[in-house]
């Protein structure tokens, strides 16, 4: 395989050592016993990301405290954490990664519970102005809590959920197509919420023309961050965004099932009070004193319901103090266009790529190939690159990922048809990319010699 060349694309990853990939023994791939002990080529960042050496450790002192000092920890401890006050460890951090304000995020919860949480509170349809507009085939969770919301407020979600699908013989939606419908439905439209990456094509949408829109339409404008926080540069902030949630498993690699985060503009904090209050949300500086009434945090925190988990927080920090070392998401950003480039160029070396309009003329008696999906532009995408296997609904997809996977090359399958592979710029090598490109090839090569 021939190597890409991108200038300022240096081979080495800018976190690797602090991280531990899986090996190719660990996978279970059938590779050489004197390769076996090495790191496999782990491109699934966008699924789940790696666990931080970091991370380990925090948990493990954690666990220490607990057996030594168990109930004394909440107040008395001796890293200066003190649980009642983790969340306040990773704030700050997140915050500069979603361009915020400490007070407009909390640390809390998982994804769709928060999301529950802000649409409770932002959703407020009226007989005129009732609708949810989102990208069609949006994440399964994200749908049904679009729908339950719309149940809830008797309202039909066939009639009260505007999705938008990609043009015909397209697989990605139009910036201007998105922008169109809002500003011809704005009117019937309450919420307009997308998803900030895609996480089946890897789109990034245009956030803040979309925000801009919505508001001037006098729609409430919400975000999904599962797949962008810690993938692509945010500002939500100063984008007025009006909330957002995440969850921090994927690109942030605090573990599966990792805490969540939402956010909440700071415009919102003296009329938009929590409808479903938590103790954990009330004023910090009575909350001991158990009062009757509650009083909640401003900003964000007061959305909080429950203490969070110390183990999960602890295993986010782990990953956010890399972040910070780095340099946060300029430095990460940078290399990331460069490394996803990088992957793209050897993909399409391999001899079995098509372009996306070929793609869409594919039979089913045409030789087997694949086309990427996600956006050549860089501005629309981030780390991720979805590759579309042909032909449609054959049995193609799975055979290309049962033999990336016993070759010891991990990304992830979206049925029917879409592998994903993300080049994460914190531990991802210019050698993974090569590798992948590589067996991909290798992978279209046995199934052409089997048919």
């Amino acid at each position: 395989m021939v190597s890409a060349d991108h200038e300022g694309l240096g081979a080495a990853a800018l976190a690797g050592n602090e991280f531990i990939i899986p090996t190719y023994k660990g996978i279970g791939a059938r590779v050489p016993e004197e390769i076996a002990s090495q790191r496999c080529t782990y491109l699934c960042g966008n699924s789940l990301g790696p666990l931080a050496k970091r991370s380990q450790f925090l948990i493990q002192q954690e666990l220490c405290v607990w057996a030594t000092r168990s109930v004394v920890g909440h107040f008395n401890h001796p890293h200066g954490r003190e649980w009642m006050n983790i969340a306040d460890t990773v704030t700050p951090l997140l915050a500069d990664l979603v361009g915020a304000k400490d007070k407009e995020v909390a640390c809390m919860g998982t994804l769709t519970a928060n999301l529950h949480l802000m649409m409770s509170a932002f959703y407020k349809p009226t007989p005129n102005r009732y609708k949810i507009l989102c990208e069609g085939k949006a994440f399964p969770s994200d749908q049904y809590a679009f729908a339950s919301q719309a149940v809830f407020h008797d309202y039909d979600p066939k009639d009260a959920i505007v999705e938008l699908f990609p043009r015909e013989g397209e697989f990605t939606l139009r910036n201007s197509d998105i922008l169109d419908v809002i500003a011809k439905q704005g009117s019937s439209i309450a919420l307009v919420i997308f998803s900030g990456v895609q996480y089946y094509t890897g789109q990034w949408f245009p956030m803040k023309e979309i925000t801009e829109a919505a508001k001037k339409q006098g729609c409430v404008c919400g975000w999904d961050l599962a797949h962008a926080i810690g993938n692509v540069p945010l500002s939500l902030h100063d984008w007025d965004v009006d909330f957002a949630v995440w969850c921090s498993y994927k690109y942030l690699n605090s573990g599966p099932g990792g805490i969540g985060g939402l956010f909440v503009h700071e415009k919102w904090e003296a009329n938009k009070a929590p409808q479903f209050a938590g103790w954990w949300g009330h004023d910090p500086a009575t909350r001991f004193q158990m009062p009757p009434d509650f009083s909640p945090t401003p900003g964000a925190q007061g959305f909080q319901q429950s203490n969070p988990s110390v183990l999960t927080t602890v295993s986010l920090l782990g990953s956010l103090q890399v972040f910070k070392e780095v340099g946060m998401m300029r430095p990460l950003r940078e290399r990331s266009v460069l490394l996803t480039a990088h992957l793209e160029v050897l993909l399409r070396q391999t001899g079995f790529y098509v372009t996306p309009d070929e793609a869409a003329k594919h039979s089913a008696n045409d030789p087997p190939r694949f086309t990427i999906i996600t956006p050549e532009e860089r501005e629309s995408r981030g780390a991720q690159l979805s590759l579309l296997f042909l032909p449609p609904k054959s049995d193609i997809m799975e055979r290309i990922l049962g033999y990336l996977e016993s070759s010891g090359v991990i990304g992830d399958e979206r049925r029917p048809d879409v592998i994903r592979l993300t080049p994460a710029p914190l531990y991802n090598t210019t050698r993974d990319c090569e590798r992948a490109a590589e067996v991909l090839r290798r992978a279209f090569e046995a199934i052409g010699r089997s048919t």
